[in-house]
């Protein structure tokens, strides 16, 4: 999961560079008064999320299967502790009802 997460993060890095090498050569056009920056950042986001969603697919394919296999093990964790908890109230009925 976190390599997923750093290689994401990586190509957007890229992007972000490019993109703004792009703006200050004047090749892409700068963003109104003060929101230069925030256009850089919008338009990396934009570029990097499709790059990602094709380059990264076997990534995170594995990143999902691992969050699907942890989700299981707390399923069954919480299973087994409802069992327990379940036989350990029914031998205290039993118990209850003998003495009383």
């Amino acid at each position: 999961m976190l390599r997923y997460t750093l290689m994401r993060l990586g190509i957007f890095v890229g992007c972000f560079v490019v993109v703004w090498g792009l703006v200050y050569s004047g090749v892409l056009p700068r963003g109104l008064g003060g929101s230069n920056d925030l256009w850089i950042v919008l338009l990396a986001l934009v570029i990097s999320a499709p790059i990602s969603f094709v380059a990264l697919r076997k990534q995170r394919d594995r990143a999902s299967e691992q969050i699907v296999a942890r989700v299981d093990r707390a399923k069954a964790t919480l299973e087994s502790n409802r069992s327990q908890e379940d036989v350990a109230d029914d031998a205290a009925r039993a118990q209850g009802q003998t003495q009383g």
